[in-house]
């Protein structure tokens, strides 16, 4: 195979397992991320955390971590779905 072919597949496999990152983990109730901040976030993750996709986990901690080097959006979205799930958990 190409170098091309090679890294044109590699990167949709990275941009497939991130996508299934999220997906998965919007649908734990430990942490929901919504589309917009899948939408938002997506390239945050890969400049940031790319050595810890597809981990769930490590990628939500990553993007904690290194909140100040987020986006604009991105982290405008993240403190917005925290805090609804804040909001939800002390409703409980």
């Amino acid at each position: 195979m190409t170098a091309y072919l090679t890294r044109t597949i590699r990167q949709a496999g990275i941009v497939l397992a991130f996508a299934v990152s999220f997906s998965a983990l919007s649908a734990t109730q430990s942490f929901a991320y919504s589309s917009e901040a899948r939408q938002m976030c997506t390239g945050d993750a890969f400049r940031l955390c790319s050595d810890e996709i597809p981990n769930i986990s490590k990628i939500t901690a990553c993007m904690m971590k290194k909140r100040a080097s987020l986006s604009t959006g991105c982290r405008a979205v993240m403190d917005r779905d925290l805090a609804q799930k804040s909001n939800k958990v002390a409703a409980q």
